[in-house]
């Protein structure tokens, strides 16, 4: 009975002749790259320095905020709206998202009304969305990966936003 069923499972599988697995593999890849929005560009005329937050699709985590490289922007659950606690070798690893002149510039979803900034220990400007400090995980090594997700280095958890600025997952 069980190898009847196999069988028959077997040879649906086969059926539709050519390559079934080609064509799966192509679907499969065209409805994630379709289903996912771009990382937006800078505009071309964009001046030399400025910061973008952009909504991007992250692992396992749907749209969550993401440096204009794509890399996944963290907040850290030790932080106030006006003071970053990462610093040292936290900073090492959470590199923190800075702004040297001007002011941070919303793409792809994210929100003007939540971006801003705070002054650092170290007298650098760094970028906050809904009042959280932004970093970027120096774990994440391609634009989408969101290793930190809940890591508890440093003494508090690491958690990407959504555009809302609520946490993700």
């Amino acid at each position: 009975m069980v190898v009847a069923g196999l069988a028959f499972l077997l040879g649906i599988a086969g059926c539709g002749g050519g390559s079934s697995s080609t064509s799966a593999g192509s679907t499969a890849t065209e409805t994630t790259t379709t289903a996912l929005p771009p990382v937006a560009e800078p505009p071309p005329n964009a001046e030399e320095g400025t910061v973008y937050v952009s909504l991007a699709s992250a692992s396992g985590l749907g749209l969550v905020l993401a440096d204009s490289e794509g890399h996944t922007l963290y907040a850290f659950s030790k932080d106030s709206p006006k003071a970053s606690a990462c610093e040292g070798a936290c900073a090492k690893a959470w590199p923190p998202l800075l702004v040297e002149k001007g002011e941070p510039e919303p793409s792809n979803g994210a929100s003007a009304a939540r971006l801003g900034t705070i002054t650092r220990a170290d007298g650098s400007r760094q970028v906050t969305y809904a009042g959280h400090p932004l970093y970027s995980y120096s774990g994440d090594k391609q634009p989408g990966a969101a290793t930190g997700n809940g890591s508890t280095a440093f003494g508090g958890t690491w958690t990407p936003l959504k555009g809302s600025g609520a946490p993700a997952g």
